[in-house]
This record gives structure tokens, sequence and C-alpha cells, in this order.
């Protein structure tokens, strides 16, 4: 029963992500926070969706040279978590196979649980995000520490402007 109750909990915290997905129409998955579509000048850096088991909240920053994604993982350590790239521009953050279980201490013959609510959250997840095409895919680093997941890709330089003088010619 009480597997049934967070699973319900999980999609209701996740009920205006996929409200906000649903009111984009297109499949645009962009963020509260995305106005590349409001003329701001921001990048726009489309999530491709959510694990089925669910997702980590990510907060994307961008720096004049690098973006950063941030997710809270905490109960995971960095052997428990797998930062990938796919089809040469998607970033894909996902938990290995079995991460976030809580491993039960083994009950003595004086100790015995009365109520386990504790558990490592999020227990999975999959995030995918597909890349600006100013994004430098050989220039992308990860760290854990404390709970926190820090994805950094690297800015290419922006290509050089070039002039070219043209001859006027009098006729």
């Amino acid at each position: 029963m009480t597997e049934l109750f967070d699973t319900a909990m999980t999609s209701l915290l996740h009920l205006p992500e996929v409200l906000e997905r649903l009111a984009a129409g297109d499949g645009d998955r962009r963020s509260a926070g995305d106005h590349a579509g409001h003329g701001h000048g921001h990048t726009r850096i489309n999530g491709i969706g959510v694990g089925a088991s669910g997702g980590a909240a990510v907060d994307i920053v961008e720096t004049p040279g690098e973006y950063a994604f941030v997710l809270d993982v905490p109960g995971l350590s960095k052997s428990d978590i797998q930062v990938t790239l796919e089809e040469d521009r998607v970033l894909v953050m996902k938990s290995s196979n079995g991460a976030g279980k809580r491993k039960r201490e083994e009950e003595d013959g004086e100790c015995r649980y009365i109520r386990l609510e504790r558990r490592a959250a999020p227990r999975s997840f999959v995030r995918k995000f597909r890349l600006p095409e100013d994004a430098d895919t050989g220039g992308i680093s990860a760290r854990c520490e404390n709970g926190v997941l820090t994805v950094t890709v690297k800015k290419r330089p922006p290509p050089e402007k070039k002039t070219k003088s043209v001859q006027v010619t009098i006729a």
C-alpha cells in the first residue's frame, strides 16, 4: 500500500511539469524559466523527457563560458550516477540500477524495526537535454558533492565574423 501511495505522490509532485508540457502543445518541454520564445535572447535547451520512474529537478544556468546543470541527488554517490552524451547533442543524466535504495540493516535478536519511512530520494531518475549548437561536447565535466550533481558543458567561442572588402568600380 505504501508503494502505491509513494507512486501517487511522485506523480502529483510532477503534475505541474506534465501540465506545462501539455500546454506547450508542440511537444516542447520548456521550463518555466525559459524565455527563448519571447525574444529575450536566451539560449534554449530542450528537455527530452523524464524517466518512467520519475525525475530529479534540474536547474540550468548559463554563463558567458558554459552551461551548468544542477540536480539534487541526496543519498546517491558518484558511482550511482551516469552522465553520457547520445547522438552527439543529447546530454543524459541518470542513476544506475538499484541506486538510491536504502540498505536495511539486519535486525538482531534484540532490535526490530517498528516503522520504516526513510528512503533515499530520488530513488531513480533519467533526465535528457538537447544541447544548443554552441555547446562544446568535448568539454563536459561532472561532479557530485554533498548530494548535488553539477554537470558543466563548456561553450564554443562564437565564429569570427569575416569582413570582405568589395572593389567599387565607376561606370
